[in-house]
């Protein structure tokens, strides 16, 4: 690795300070566990001059529950999330996705934070020394269109040019699917407008914001929800496809939807038209199957990614039936 400055913030205004003065040569730095890998591979056509480490700030780690909201610090870690009771049994989904993200020793380093703010999984665009200066780098073209885009979009793309690298967060869908916020030094989001596709960018973050923590509403009554994940190995890998589904059941009916997936597109995928076909619907096999093949209804697959669509359809089926 090269040199450069590292910074220990001691509160949100410091780092927020030093993102200003270094501009786009400093990076936000907390597990680390994307940052360093991009770091060591030199991936970017830019090296940070600065990196600013939010470890050091006290107070933004802790997971409390205060007047029917779940507030979750952005420092707090995965395998805090995964355990924790309460998580578990009323934010099923989110303690879920959080126990199926990358290895034990991954979970115990990276942050929620750090999740949702993860850079993209493209072997073009994480090809060490910047090999292939494709659109996400300022560059030409997307290499995935008429390269290997085994695990790319199914969805389209995006920038201008099209950008076929899909979001690789497993906690994203499961935030979007919960309706979370996302709370910043300067302002609060809905999780669904918070992510942006653009060059060296996944987020709508400003270059001097940081994100502080998360609040989930807690679900109303007779509300459940699941997240699914299919990857290569279980164990570790970032997801082919994953699903988050959040059902509210009402008389023997669902009465609300909300189902995100992610990997399959250039950011998390909110499956509106298969949320429409299941409300007003009891759930069992068939109306599961129907959702899960309304869900993947606008796929438009390239050459070597067909298999995506199937396992969206059963990925969200099974998710349907998980909150029965």
């Amino acid at each position: 690795m090269r040199r450069f400055t590292h910074i220990s913030a001691r509160t949100i205004e410091e780092a927020v300070l030093a993102l200003r003065r270094y501009g786009n040569r400093a990076n936000i730095i907390a597990g680390g566990t994307d940052l360093l890998g991009k770091m060591k591979d030199e991936i970017l056509p830019r090296y940070p001059e600065a990196i600013i480490d939010i470890k050091t700030i006290p107070g933004l780690d802790f997971i409390k529950k205060e007047r029917g909201m779940l507030r979750i610090g952005a420092l707090t870690r995965l395998e805090d999330i995964g355990r924790e009771p309460m998580i578990k049994s009323k934010y099923t989904a989110l303690a879920q996705a959080a126990n199926r993200t990358g290895s034990p020793h991954l979970r115990e380093m990276g942050t929620i934070g750090g999740n949702i703010c993860q850079d993209i999984r493209c072997w073009y665009y994480r090809n060490p020394h910047n090999r292939f200066p494709c659109l996400r780098k300022g560059g030409g073209r997307c290499y995935a269109i008429d390269g290997d885009n085994r695990y790319h979009s199914i969805f389209g793309g995006s920038v201008e040019g099209g950008c076929y690298a899909v979001h690789p967060s497993d906690t994203a869908p499961a935030l979007i699917a919960l309706n979370a916020k996302i709370i910043t030094s300067q302002r609060m989001i809905n999780t669904e407008d918070f992510f942006q596709v653009d060059v060296l960018k996944t987020t709508v973050l400003d270059a001097d914001e940081i994100v502080t923590e998360i609040h989930v509403p807690e679900p109303s009554n007779g509300t459940r929800s699941a997240f699914l994940k299919f990857a290569i190995r279980k164990s570790i890998d970032f997801p082919i496809v994953n699903c988050a589904a959040v059902i509210t059941n009402s008389a023997g009916k669902v009465s609300a939807a909300r189902i995100c997936l992610n990997a399959v597109f250039v950011k998390p995928y909110r499956a509106v038209r298969a949320e429409e076909t299941i409300v007003e619907k009891a759930i069992d096999e068939t109306t599961a199957e129907v959702v899960g093949i309304s869900a993947m209804s606008d796929a438009k697959p390239l050459e070597h990614n067909r298999y995506i669509v199937q396992i969206g359809k059963t990925l969200v089926k099974r998710a349907i039936l998980a909150c029965k």
